[in-house]
Order: C-alpha cells, then structure tokens, then sequence
C-alpha cells in the first residue's frame, strides 16, 4: 500500500510539473517550430553517444561479476544488462531494474549468491561514487559562472538555489560513503542499533568493500568505466542541444554554447533528477534545465526546456531493447515468470540468509 501511495504522489507530482512546463501556448509554439528546424543527424549522434553509455557500463557490469567469479555467456550477460536498463527507465524509484536483475542473476549463478548479489550492490555505488567525482570536478572548474551569474527569467527557483540543493545531496552522499567506509573498515556494525535503517545495505556494501579493494585494479578500470558512462551521458544531451541549434542568444552573434559550460550544467541535472520527486524526472528535467541552461548558458526557454524532453526520448529509445530482452528472455531454473513484488520478495529472503551469519 505504502508503494502504491508513493507512486501516485509521484505520477500526481509528474502530472504537476508537465502543466507548469508545457502550460504556455507561445512557448509550446516556439518549441514546434525549433522541432521542425532541428537537425536530425546531431540525435542520431546523440542516440550513438548513449549507445557508449551502454557499453562503457556493460563493461563495468562484467568486470564486477568476474570479480565474484561469475561467468555467464555473452547473450545472457548481455540479456541481464540491457533487462536492468529497461526497468531502470520504466519502473518507479530508478531502482526496479535493479531487483529484476538481481532475481535473474541469482537464477543464473545459485552456487554464487552472495556474489550476484554484491555485484549489483556495487554496480550501484560505483556508479554514485564516479557522478559524485565528475560532478565535484565539473562544478569546481566552473563555479564562478554558476555561482555569478544573474538570474534572468523568472521560474520559480535559481541557479544558486539549485547549487544549493546539489550540495547538500552531494554532502549527504559524501557523508554516507565516508561513514560506511569507516563503519565497515573498522568492523564497527555492532555499534549501530538492532533496527538501524539500512544496516542491512551497510553489511552488504561492508561486503562489497573488501572483496573489490583487494582487486582494486579490476575496480579501478570499473571506475573508468563508471566515468565514461556518464561523460557519454552528458554528451547525448549536448548532441541534442546541437540538434536544436541551441546558441547563447545574449551574444552578438549568438554562438554555440561552449561544451564545458554545458556539462557544467549536466551534473546538476542528473543528481537531482535521481531524486525520486517525479516519476523517471519526467517534468522535473525540463524545469532545471530551463533555469541552468537559460541562466547560465543563454539558451532560449524553449530549447531548453526541449533539451530535456529529446534528451530523455533519446535514452527511452536506446534503452527500450531490454523490454524486448525481458519478453523472450528464459531464466535458469524458472518455468514460469514472475511480478515484480514476488521478485522482491525472493532477493530479500535471499539476502537475509546471506546477512544471517554475521
């Protein structure tokens, strides 16, 4: 019931956000208009650009499951990737592709199931650990122009505000890295109360920790892969931007925006869209980027706000394929499919019989 309600506060949130965005018949106009101008050529190259996401992050994916001596047949490597992408987009919360594949690897590899299940743990986190990295990188290069710049349109927030919100997720994230870092070096878990909340994630990523550390040049090129997936990420939305001639009008004459200014914006998108305000960011992405883009880099409202909408079709396309996967895929050991609560069930049992011993 308690997910049943967060999703309709989520759909009610998302619903909320289109009306505010799209409201304004002049704009909605002007965004036809930049459609039917647009050069098409820079999506294709922007569909290619996250077609480097999903490899880079296939690659990561298969490091860290030989790590825990896993090996499965391309096909079905290949298969469990592109089903937890697909379910990443479409599901509520960003994580349900996630449960899928962790249901599914555990049918695949059973004599290694604490292993399946780290591998996903740590999929997760070093993907959080290398946004966290670029985004620090990126904002600190460019902080003077977003932190100076005056705001210009009018839309509910700022630039400084949203670089304030960045800051506190990215201070939580930080904190929460260094304290489960400390909590598992040290062995501390007996410290924490019964019923901590997460405990159970703690000992799992605990876990994680000192088999990937001891095979740090494995996870080292895990990391590199981490970076040049979300690198590539930015440069799908940039390619859009191409695509629809976005310029910064405030020069004379107005010229393309410069890409370092650009992906200066795009970690500011990409952590706050990955809270679960809105369902998959939808409404949400096109509101930031209209203030970052319009303020910071003097794109038009309209071509920001479309930015974020080609952007995020651009990635639905590019990950739809895992939906055609799940439908012919035939897991190890399964007769019959199964929902998604009954998946969810099974990994946490699962996981409680892993945790149980410690």
């Amino acid at each position: 019931m308690k997910k049943v309600f967060v999703t309709a506060l989520q759909l009610a949130v998302t619903i909320a956000l289109l009306i505010w965005v799209f409201h304004d018949p002049e704009q909605r106009h002007k965004m036809g208009k930049a459609l039917q101008e647009a050069d098409y050529r820079w999506v294709a190259a922007a569909i290619a650009a996250y077609v480097i996401v999903e490899i880079a992050a296939a690659i990561r994916w298969q490091i860290l499951l030989r790590v825990q001596k896993i090996r499965l047949n391309v096909p079905r490597l290949i298969g469990l990737f592109l089903i937890g992408m697909f379910y990443n987009q479409f599901l509520p919360g960003g994580t349900g592709g996630d449960i899928i594949k962790s249901y599914l690897l555990l049918k695949e590899t059973p004599d290694h199931k604490a292993g399946a299940l780290l591998a996903v743990v740590f999929d997760r986190l070093i993907g959080l650990v290398a946004l966290v990295t670029i985004t620090v990188t990126l904002v600190t290069l460019r902080f003077d122009l977003l932190w100076r710049t005056p705001v210009t349109v009018e839309s509910g927030f700022t630039p400084h505000q949203l670089l304030v919100a960045l800051g506190i997720l990215l201070g939580v994230s930080i904190s929460g890295l260094v304290a489960s870092f400390i909590i598992s070096g040290f062995n501390l878990f007996h410290l924490l109360p019964h019923k901590f909340p997460g405990k159970d994630k703690l000992i799992e990523i605990a876990a994680a920790y000192h088999l990937y550390a001891r095979h740090w040049i494995a996870t080292f090129f895990a990391f590199g892969a981490s970076l040049v997936a979300h690198v590539a990420t930015f440069a799908t939305f940039l390619f859009v931007a191409y695509a629809l001639h976005a310029e910064d009008v405030r020069k004379s004459p107005p010229a393309p925006v410069p890409a370092i200014d650009f992906f200066a914006v795009m970690p500011i998108e990409r952590t706050l869209t990955a809270v679960p305000i809105s369902l998959a960011g939808i409404g949400l992405r096109e509101k930031l980027l209209q203030v970052m883009l319009n303020n910071i880099c003097g794109v038009t409202i309209e071509k920001a706000k479309l930015i974020g909408s080609l952007g995020f079709l651009v990635i639905l396309v590019c990950c739809a394929p895992g939906g055609i996967v799940y439908f012919f895929y035939k897991p190890s050991g399964i007769a019959k499919r199964v929902g998604i609560r009954e998946m969810q069930r099974e990994v946490a049992t699962m996981e409680h019989e892993i945790q149980e011993p410690q």
